[in-house]
């Protein structure tokens, strides 16, 4: 039976948060031990954006709440407080999974209102983390989008994208089609450190030659750089060359900002892995979420001549139409982020 060995509750007891989200019922499964799912019914599937907005898109799909690639530095924790869960362990533990999303989204847009304007997909939490290979919500997310004629883009350190690119192929004969891959730290022991549930950055390279296999550009975020962990020129330029040599067509490159609850969440990490750090972070974001100026003008200039000696430059021209995901750029308010290109 497909629940055999899983633990299924009634919503009865639940955090009022996820009462309000339209809870169904908690699973746990020995297939994916640590991590509780809170299965929901959505309302709405489409996201608008503030007016304020800076973005290069209006309309966001997040089938997922919370997520278990578990990067300290998400600055997407605190939606997590609006549940009535931590923006720590709980982030990290606690998915909510919105069942019906692919069902909302193709009601919403095959509207006669509905003006097909491109949305971005991985926005505030991975699409195609480990949740989806249980759920399978993509492919009919994806075939809503492209059958109503939508454009879309999808960001994620998720290999299981990689089971959707021949969705994905049919789907740009439709609509545009933008994808984007993030991968911010070469060396697997630090990426093993801050990014404790992703993929390995092996995996995500060659998750990025399938894209380009696949006759895709392929955008790499390069972000968060992690300011005194993962900025020095032998990783970056490390980093920068195997991404290139993926068949990675652009990159854009930004240093870490730490919003809200996530600013604690990090810095208690770091003081537990790297108390060195501590003062030099004290001075460089001071009691603020983004990095001194000075510091993005240093980091701009460190990898301007790497972007140039690899030929990572190129698409961000070419894709006005499909603009690239920016998923760490989200929420990031008047701050001035650091994109190369």
């Amino acid at each position: 039976m497909r629940w055999q060995g899983q633990a299924l509750d009634a919503d009865d007891g639940a955090l009022p948060g996820l009462a309000r989200a339209g809870l169904v019922r908690t699973v746990q499964t020995p297939e994916f031990e640590g991590i509780t799912f809170h299965e929901v019914l959505c309302k709405s599937a489409l996201n608008k954006m503030p007016e304020e907005s800076t973005l290069p898109f209006r309309f966001t799909v997040n089938a997922f709440r919370g997520c278990s690639h578990a990067c300290r530095y998400c600055f997407a924790r605190p939606t997590h407080e609006y549940l009535d869960l931590d923006a720590g362990r709980d982030f990290d533990s606690q998915v909510v999974v919105k069942t019906n999303v692919a069902a909302v989204l193709r009601r919403e847009v095959t509207r006669r209102s509905w003006k097909r304007e491109h949305v971005a997909l991985g926005t505030n939490t991975d699409p195609y983390q480990r949740a989806e290979g249980r759920y399978r919500l993509m492919p009919g997310i994806i075939g809503a989008l492209a059958e109503s004629g939508t454009p879309f883009s999808i960001l994620t350190k998720g290999t299981l994208l990689r089971r959707d690119l021949p969705l994905l192929a049919l789907a740009a004969r439709q609509v545009p089609v933008g994808i984007g891959v993030s991968l911010a730290i070469g060396d697997p022991e630090m990426q093993k450190a801050i990014e404790p549930g992703t993929p390995s950055p092996k995996a995500r390279l060659e998750l990025i030659r399938a894209i380009a296999d696949a006759g895709f550009d392929c955008n790499v975020m390069v972000a968060p750089v992690i300011p005194y962990l993962t900025d020095t020129s032998r990783h970056l330029d490390a980093l920068l060359g195997a991404i290139a040599e993926a068949g990675a067509t652009s990159v854009t490159v930004f240093p870490m900002h730490l919003r809200g609850s996530t600013r604690g969440w990090f810095l208690n990490w770091l003081a537990e892995e790297h108390p060195a750090l501590i003062r030099r972070y004290r001075q460089l974001y001071g009691r603020g979420a983004y990095v001194t100026p000075e510091y993005q003008a240093w980091l701009r200039e460190r990898v301007r001549p790497m972007v140039e000696k690899y030929g990572l430059g190129g698409s961000a021209h070419r894709q006005e139409a499909s603009p690239p995901p920016a998923r760490e750029l989200v929420g990031a308010g008047s701050a001035p982020a650091l994109t190369l290109f």
